[in-house]
């Protein structure tokens, strides 16, 4: 019988067959970076999402040693957690000042981004209650439509300002744009004018508009801070050209069986693939509970022993299979690349018809994440 088809040509699961290697220093080399095309101006850290999927418990910390004093992350737990790591730090909620999140915002000095007529309220009558000045962020709504003051809001409060941010340190007005990984786009022109008229209507203060493709868009979207996220782990934050971030994250899995299936005969769940020729295929310790998309089934790539192979067959649970026939001296136990140099970011995200967001903050929990640099 012919070693490919013998059963006992495959290991059992054991610990470690998947991997995902953190380079902490190419994380503060991507924040560095900013530092230089957006100087000088300010540059925050985005670690929402536990940092996009890498860990903000050695992430954060390690941008705050390449200079970080700023953070941004959405919910109230994660600017608790954050607190915790950086003592010194400035945190902003950008989930902004809800009812029941007030406590623990004054608790642990985190500064929620208001979004509303409401929450300005709220945050209000909370610097008044204490009898102190609480720093606050103002999210203006430009044209996003998602969180932040719409037009309306912005006009009673601009006409009433200095009542209904009584008690508060207005430490930065922020938007958010819509098409910025689009240059071509006219909303961000549109956007930007929008943002602007918002400045001149309220009191002064630090402004920001861009993050991580925003920043690209020239210094008149820079004013005081920029806020990259998805590019400080990878992402390219230009539409067009080549990346200038440096890789983040790589991302491998074990191969677990090798196997030479016949023309006809078909791979995975629902038979979606078929074979047009004798082919040897390799099983991978990898499936969408670990985050590779299922968008990805007989459309992804992996890289064997430097060498690229399709993704064949329905993306499973806990597996996905390669087509690895021609790529010599495959084995089992060898990794196999399915993020990293490679198979870079955005090609996963492209292949998988989603974006660079969704592939990182899908890694799952039960990927062993290995630390480098820093």
């Amino acid at each position: 019988m012919d070693a490919a088809r013998n059963p006992r040509h495959s290991v059992p699961m054991i610990e470690g067959t998947s991997r995902l290697d953190v380079r902490l220093g190419a994380i503060a080399a991507n924040y560095r970076a900013y530092g230089r095309m957006a100087g000088p101006c300010a540059v925050a850290g985005v670690v929402k999402a536990d940092a996009y999927g890498l860990g903000a418990a050695r992430v954060a910390p390690a941008l705050a040693k390449a200079g970080c004093d700023t953070f941004f992350v959405a919910r109230l737990e994660e600017g608790v957690g954050l607190r915790k790591l950086l003592p010194d730090a400035r945190i902003f909620v950008l989930d902004g000042a809800q009812a029941d999140a007030v406590p623990a915002l004054i608790t642990h000095r985190l500064t929620p981004v208001l979004n509303s007529l409401e929450q300005v309220a709220a945050w209000s009558a909370t610097a008044s209650a204490t009898r102190s000045a609480l720093d606050a962020a103002l999210h203006v709504d430009t044209g996003i439509n998602r969180l932040g003051l719409p037009g309306e809001e912005l006009s009673v409060l601009a006409a009433e300002a200095r009542t209904r941010l009584s008690g508060l340190n207005l430490v930065l007005v922020m938007s958010h744009l819509a098409c910025a990984d689009d240059t071509a786009s006219k909303m961000n022109a549109q956007q930007l004018s929008r943002f602007k008229q918002a400045l001149a209507m309220l009191p002064a203060a630090p402004a920001s508009l861009a993050a991580s493709h925003g920043a690209f868009l020239g210094a008149e979207y820079h004013f005081d801070l920029v806020r990259p996220g998805v590019a400080l782990y990878g992402a390219n934050p230009q539409s067009a050209g080549a990346n200038l971030m440096q890789t983040a994250a790589v991302l491998t899995g074990k191969v677990l069986q090798i196997r030479r299936i016949d023309s006809g005969e078909a791979v995975g769940y629902g038979a979606t693939f078929r074979a047009k020729r004798p082919t040897m295929l390799a099983t991978i310790a990898l499936g969408y509970a670990d985050g590779i998309p299922r968008s990805a089934t007989n459309q992804g790539i992996a890289s064997v022993r430097g060498t690229r192979a399709p993704i064949v067959g329905r993306v499973s649970m806990d597996l996905t299979v390669l087509d690895i026939t021609g790529i010599d001296g495959v084995e089992v136990g060898d990794d196999v690349e399915f993020l990293g140099d490679a198979v870079t970011l955005g090609e996963a995200a492209r292949l998988a018809s989603t974006n660079e967001y969704e592939i990182l903050t899908r890694l799952a929990p039960r990927i062993a994440r290995h630390y480098e640099g820093q």
